[in-house]
């Protein structure tokens, strides 16, 4: 299994996931740096996502959206706050519109990507910080977490497919 936990801590306004994959940081790190294979774990596997811009710069942005079974679509977007290749990454995090736009829904996560070697191993920790104890309940009781979880456990399936070619 990939992710190795996932802690959610309402009084830091938190939620981390680890994961560990056997690939080194610098694979991993380019399921970041390139949007289509980004898009290939991004989300759960029921609501793959589409990255239509990725300016992977700091102050940069991305718009996505992610499809849903019945072809319903939720779009987000991402501000790069932070790129340190190949070991860390920041950004802010958010709903948008049909265009990609931010809509404010929900308010703004921060995120915090942090790769770091573990022997032949990559360590991969996502935290996720959220404005209020409220929004953190919201996109709790939507699933991010188990979401989450789906999404990065697809990773071990690309960096397979990569080794092997």
């Amino acid at each position: 299994m990939t992710v190795i936990s996932t802690d959610k801590n309402p009084e830091a306004l938190s939620l981390t996931l680890v994961a560990e994959f056997d690939a080194g940081v610098e694979r991993v790190w380019q399921l970041f740096e390139d949007p289509r294979q980004l898009e290939r774990w991004w989300g759960p596997p029921t609501y793959p996502a589409t990255f239509y811009r990725h300016d992977f710069v700091p102050g940069g942005k991305a718009s996505y959206y992610m499809t849903g079974p019945e072809g319903d679509k939720a779009h987000g977007w991402w501000e790069f706050t932070s790129i340190e290749a190949p070991r860390q990454l920041e950004f802010n995090d958010g709903f948008a519109d049909n265009d990609g736009n931010p809509t404010g829904e929900l308010g703004i996560s921060h995120a915090t990507v942090t790769l770091e070697p573990a022997g032949e191993r990559t360590r991969m920790t996502i935290l996720s910080t959220f404005e209020s104890e409220e929004q953190l309940e919201q996109v709790m009781q939507m699933g991010m977490e188990e979401g989450l979880k789906e999404a990065v456990g697809q990773i071990d399936g690309i960096l397979a497919e990569h080794a092997n070619a």
